[in-house]
């Protein structure tokens, strides 16, 4: 079953990007977060998402003490993005209601997986809570479809995650190809692993949450939904030279454009799938193929063999693939030579 009728379905993935631009514009965090949603709308964005969590139900204190720098600091970072609860989502959401596009939120707690219920119908699920099974089963448990990130997985370990939700769930899934390198490099982004999550997962959809930087022609996600990712998912924001982490690898509103012009432009030449000859074709099609024709003169009664024969263009006469059908037959009356053979010649 498809979560989304629409394809592909983009995902804007706000994050916590609306916090440069709050500090940027010298706006507030609301502000920003709306701004960013409506700018999303205005440029044919499908649907946005944030994260909701508190970073002392997701992060341990005692990481201050490692020796690795970045997991020490992880504490300090995630509490600088962890401002707003369920009052300031549930204002996002109303928002969203209101401008029409959908809110999304990925929670990273039980906390927020609880109070995005009220206002949320499809629930994203981080990368980083693939294993984290008893989490995963808690969210299905709420009975609504979910996105699955897979960065950084194995597919035993997408396999043990979508047999976690099937346990408690009859809920539809999307399972979402990505990469855990911020940025991904080009030639790390193995987009052929969308059709291989295909193979395996054939009943649910499949996506493409993607983290390289937006290239100019906007390829890499146009060569995603064609490897067949129907959900498209990118960090999003209004201004990709800001600092933050997340903005270098972000699309702008002139990215999505260009995507979605690509799309445009897909669909106009993807056609049918069954292989069958097209109306436009008919003329070119009797002006270029073959025929049976004579390559020399016979009398009435000769009989017809292979080596007076030839195949010449238009196609209007009998298709050099029935020659069995006239090989053996004799000439009705006298023919010339170069004359495209037809049965009513023959008997």
């Amino acid at each position: 079953m498809n979560i989304f009728h629409k394809k592909p379905y983009l995902i804007a993935d706000i994050g916590v990007n609306y916090y440069d631009i709050a500090e940027k514009e010298e706006i507030s965090l609301m502000d920003a977060a709306k701004q960013m949603i409506l700018e999303a709308k205005k440029c044919g964005i499908d649907a946005v998402k944030f994260q909701s969590y508190k970073t002392e139900n997701i992060v341990s204190k005692k990481t201050r003490d490692l020796d690795d720098e970045y997991l020490a600091s992880l504490f300090d970072l995630f509490k600088k993005y962890d401002e707003f609860g369920y009052e300031e989502f549930c204002e996002l959401a109303r928002y969203c209601d209101e401008i029409g596009i959908k809110f999304l939120s990925t929670p990273l707690d039980i906390e927020s997986a609880d109070y995005l219920d009220e206002f949320m119908d499809i629930y994203p699920l981080s990368s980083s809570d693939l294993t984290n099974i008893p989490f995963i089963q808690y969210v299905a448990g709420k009975n609504k479809p979910i996105l699955l990130s897979t960065g950084g997985a194995t597919l035993n370990e997408v396999k043990q995650a979508v047999r976690a939700i099937e346990d408690v769930s009859t809920v539809d899934i999307a399972i979402m190809h990505s990469i855990l390198s911020f940025p991904t490099n080009y030639r790390d982004a193995n987009l052929a692993m969308i059709q291989d999550l295909a193979q395996n997962f054939p009943e649910y959809e499949i996506g493409y949450s993607d983290h390289t930087v937006s290239d100019s022609s906007m390829f890499v996600l146009t060569a995603a939904y064609n490897f067949g990712a129907d959900i498209i998912e990118k960090h999003f924001t209004l201004d990709k030279s800001l600092p933050g982490d997340d903005h270098i690898h972000s699309m702008d509103p002139e990215d999505v454009m260009i995507f979605k012009t690509n799309i445009g432009f897909l669909s106009q030449i993807r056609g049918m799938k069954n292989k069958q000859p097209l109306i436009y074709e008919s003329s070119t099609r009797r002006a270029e193929r073959r025929s049976i024709v004579l390559a020399k003169s016979i009398k009435k009664g000769d009989v017809i063999s292979k080596d007076i024969l030839t195949f010449k263009r238009p196609g209007i006469g009998i298709s050099p693939d029935k020659l069995d059908e006239v090989i053996g037959k004799t000439a009705r009356f006298d023919i010339e030579e170069d004359t495209l053979i037809d049965f009513e010649m023959l008997e």
